[in-house]
């Protein structure tokens, strides 16, 4: 048996381009606001995509490339008037793996191009993997 790594790699599999340029221009969810934007996926794994179609909601993850990995302890929503959180206990982009989940839903496809919306994360935000969202009771 082979000792096992406590590290991972993950390579993007794609990015986001949007009109949002900076963090402070990102509403804090996809339904506060944010606007479609393209998912640029890279070439390679357009095959991938087979069986996606237009009206489709699914699920990105991405990378906070921007976010603090230090942070353990933040104030809900940046809002300083509430208690200081773990941030296990929020959704805060700032966190020591800092994944953002975003359920969209395709607007368009254009080749290895999908317009997915509303979406938070800012124009160069690498995305890591791309799932069929599920309907679940509560949305059915």
């Amino acid at each position: 048996m082979t000792p096992q790594s406590n590290e991972y790699m993950l390579s993007p599999i794609g990015s986001i381009r949007s009109a949002l340029a900076e963090l402070a221009d990102a509403p804090r969810q996809g339904v506060e606001g944010a606007p479609d934007a393209w998912l640029e996926l890279d070439p390679r794994y357009s095959d991938g995509l087979q069986g996606l179609a237009n009206g489709d909601e699914i699920i990105v993850v991405t990378w906070f490339h921007r976010a603090d990995r230090g942070k353990l302890l933040v104030h809900p929503r940046a809002d300083h008037e509430q208690p200081l959180k773990g941030v296990f206990a929020t959704r805060a982009p700032h966190r020591p793996n800092p994944l953002g989940l975003h359920r969209v839903t395709v607007r368009e496809m254009r080749g290895h191009r999908l317009l997915i919306g509303p979406i938070e994360a800012i124009d160069g935000t690498p995305v890591l993997d791309i799932k069929i969202a599920i309907a679940t009771d509560d949305q059915a």
